[in-house]
């Protein structure tokens, strides 16, 4: 069976790709933005010196990590409307999922840096007149962010490839885009070849930015010159 491959009438729906595309985006930044800051909070609770508050956190990651993201996203989207009586919106509904989901991973990225820093900077910060809270936001996590970012990078990197199952639940990014096109042009493999190199040059992209604040800021790409 010859098949003719043809790209041409996806000119047609380069809008509705580039609104998937806009989508993508802004699900994968806020939900990047979100889960980082919710995984600091869960780092802190398992570094804590108590008990009880380390065994929160830790329960919190091994629930979460021990889930597939594809069931966090469908009890949002079914338990969500049955608890408030409210049928939230299908962004909402992912950003919420996908936020709890990676703060999990991210708590790991992150507690795993901290636990390199020295207990001595703690101490000499205290010394010093800083406050935990103060010592941890000025010095220590300063510190982590440069030990994490190969791990963080990738971590970002997921969380583009995880916004993509939101389209089961009918949220517009791309691959939800990219399905009601090949449903109405009956022409799969053009479509999703298509959507397939647009997120590729999307984290090809992400990659280079990445790429490059690491070999600014990594402790391993520093250099001491000496007079």
């Amino acid at each position: 069976m010859n098949y003719n491959l043809n790209f041409h009438f996806l000119l047609n729906y380069r809008q509705v790709l580039w609104e998937g595309l806009l989508n993508t985006m802004q699900l994968s930044f806020t939900i990047m933005v979100s889960g980082f800051l919710l995984g600091t909070v869960i780092a802190l609770l398992r570094l804590s010196q108590h008990q009880g508050v380390r065994m929160v956190g830790q329960i919190y990651v091994n629930l979460l990590r021990n889930l597939p993201s594809l069931i966090v996203l469908f009890w949002f989207f079914y338990a969500l409307p049955l608890f408030t009586g409210v049928q939230v919106s299908r962004f909402l509904t992912a950003w919420l999922a996908f936020t709890l989901y990676t703060a999990a991973y991210f708590c790991e990225i992150l507690r795993g840096s901290l636990q390199k820093i020295p207990n001595g900077q703690w101490e000499a910060a205290e010394m010093l007149g800083f406050s935990r809270r103060r010592a941890f936001i000025v010095l220590m996590l300063p510190q982590a962010l440069r030990h994490a970012l190969p791990a963080l990078v990738n971590e970002v990197i997921e969380i583009v490839k995880i916004s993509a199952i939101a389209a089961t639940i009918a949220f517009p990014e791309l691959l939800s885009q990219a399905r009601m096109i090949s449903d109405s042009e009956y022409r799969p493999v053009e479509t999703y070849t298509a959507v397939a190199v647009i997120i590729m040059v999307f984290i090809l992209l992400l990659s280079a930015i990445a790429w490059l604040i690491e070999n600014r800021f990594s402790p391993s790409t520093r250099v001491t010159h000496h007079d």
